[in-house]
This record gives C-alpha cells, sequence and structure tokens, in this order.
C-alpha cells in the first residue's frame, strides 16, 4: 500500500466515524435522555451505577465508572458507580470456580439493589457474561441501560419496559465503539447538568 492509498484509507476511518455519528444524532439523543434521567433518580434514592463489559467495552465501563466517582467536566460531589470488571482476585475466582459467563452477574448479585442500574455494554449485544448480569439484575430489582450495537443482538430482547436500550446501528466494532464512548460522555454531562445545574 503506497503513502496516499494509505493516508485515504485513514481519512475513510474519520468519514465512517463521522457519517455513523450524525445518524445515531437523529435516534438516539431522546432514549439518552431517558437513560440520564434513570441515573439521576437513581443517584438520588442513594442507589448507585454498576457497569459491565469485555474488552473495549470493559475499558469504557471503567472509563464510565471513573467519570462519576472522579469528575466529568466540572468539579462537584463524587457520585456511586462501580465498575465490575476492574477486581482481578474477584473475575478470575469466578471464572477459575465457576464460569466465565458468571463473572459480572455474582457481582451483581452480590453489590447491586433494588434501584441501582445497571449499565450493560457490549457491541454485538450478545455477550453472555453481560446477558447473565442483565438476568441478575432483573432479579434485584434493578433497571438496565444497554448500549449495544448492530440489531442490538439478543440483549435487546431481554429488556423491560424500564430498561433503556442505546443501539448502534452498524457492524462494524470499532465505530460503535466510538458512538458508545460519546453516549457514555453524553451521560456524563446529563447527569451533571441535572444533578448541579447547567454550567
Amino acid at each position: 500500500m503506497d503513502f496516499q492509498a494509505l493516508t485515504q484509507r485513514i481519512q475513510q476511518h474519520f468519514v465512517e466515524s463521522a457519517t455513523l455519528k450524525q445518524q445515531c444524532a437523529d435516534i438516539l439523543p431522546e432514549e439518552t435522555a431517558r437513560a440520564a434521567q434513570m441515573m439521576v433518580q437513581s443517584l438520588m434514592n442513594g442507589k448507585k451505577i454498576l457497569a459491565c463489559g469485555n474488552g473495549g467495552s470493559a475499558g469504557d465501563a471503567q472509563h464510565f465508572a471513573a467519570e462519576l466517582v472522579g469528575r466529568f467536566e466540572r468539579e462537584r460531589m463524587e457520585l456511586p458507580a462501580i465498575a465490575l470488571t476492574t477486581d482481578s482476585s474477584i473475575l478470575t475466582a469466578i471464572a477459575n470456580d465457576y464460569d466465565f459467563q458468571q463473572v459480572f452477574s455474582k457481582q451483581v448479585r452480590a453489590l447491586g439493589c433494588e434501584e441501582d442500574i445497571l449499565l450493560a455494554i457490549s457491541t454485538s449485544g450478545n455477550s453472555a457474561n453481560v446477558i447473565e448480569a442483565i438476568q441478575a439484575t432483573h432479579e434485584r430489582g434493578m433497571s438496565v441501560i444497554a448500549l449495544t450495537g448492530r440489531d442490538g443482538g439478543k440483549m435487546a430482547g431481554l429488556l423491560s419496559e424500564t430498561d433503556v436500550l442505546l443501539n448502534v446501528p452498524h457492524q462494524r466494532t470499532a465505530r460503535i465503539q466510538e458512538v458508545h464512548l460519546s453516549l457514555i460522555h453524553s451521560l456524563c454531562d446529563a447527569v451533571d447538568c441535572l444533578l448541579f445545574g447547567e454550567k
């Protein structure tokens, strides 16, 4: 591949990403606002938000929790959020003693309380351990905010009326993850705005 072709290939990444983000700007804001309102209601009731995902989605779960516990773009009080992807001893113990599909669901059952929220992230919507976490979430009387891609996968069919689906209608994992990050930042900004006023 010559330099010009490589440059064009890189440019196409930006064009494809921008096109998808514009498409999602037309279809996702209303449900994203509803998800932010759910988060705020939970936080105002003294509850917390749990987050999980695999691979890049694990990174997104950790990113989200860090923005709430630390800060997003303004100084404010700490907000309770836990990424279920970070404790290597818990993850490896459950995966070794039980099954990798249970690494999140067991944590939900241990840490989750009624009115908490699970931010469940999967670009395919078919991650088995995230699906089990959703089922455990419903057992606990919690709600789910699901970030998915493609057609929403199996996760879309598991959600109840009190849950929110934020689905990115694209086949390419990298593009879905880019929109997921925009959704996470939008949620963090909306939570701050609703709790602490417009900046």
